[in-house]
């Protein structure tokens, strides 16, 4: 089998409501673009060297009916008024021969700058205890941002977020993803 190593990854989000939960899901990746592809979710390792582009030139590498994979965070609800937000968060090394992380946050309650703190928070986390960096997990991201990049062995976090507020009669659901492109 050949060897799979993504050399490039976009992000993109989407929010879907429909009275069917599961075409709440298809509409939300409807808006994410990738409603067309067949997903294949897997863990959350950002590959050396692997380049982040832009959501546009991503979607157009792709085939209907294609197998894509990727890290999808995803929330629900068919709760009136009940705010969900879903995730992607990525860490970059410096050293690009090094691999990153890619973290995923499902959460309700959450507006889309806390949920994507705490995406950018969880994956920098990640990476930066493979990197040797402990950090105290009682600090603010904003403080913990500062020190991994001041170590000079993070280069970059960011994060995609959808939030969305529940509404009646209907159900919401939110993604965030990344997706892997394979040369």
């Amino acid at each position: 089998m050949k060897n799979l190593v993504p050399a490039k990854v976009f992000l993109t989000k989407g929010v879907g409501r429909h009275r069917y939960q599961l075409k709440s899901f298809e509409e939300a990746l409807r808006q994410a673009g990738v409603a067309q592809q067949n997903l294949v979710q897997v863990s959350s390792i950002l590959p050396p060297r692997c380049k982040v582009i832009s959501r546009d030139s991503g979607l157009k590498r792709f085939t209907p009916g294609q197998v894509s994979y990727c890290v999808m965070a995803r929330s629900d609800t068919n709760e009136h008024g009940r705010l969900i937000a879903s995730s992607i968060g990525i860490a970059v090394p410096k050293d690009r021969n090094n691999w990153g992380y890619i973290s995923e946050v499902h959460g309700q309650g959450m507006n889309e700058k806390e949920a994507g703190d705490m995406a950018e928070d969880l994956a920098a986390d990640m990476l930066g205890t493979t990197l040797g960096l402990e950090v105290d997990p009682d600090r603010a991201w904003s403080e913990k941002e500062q020190v991994y990049k001041a170590s000079g062995l993070i280069i970059r976090t960011s994060n995609i977020t959808q939030a969305a507020r529940g509404h009646k009669g209907l159900w919401t659901t939110t993604v965030a993803i990344v997706m892997f492109l394979l040369d």
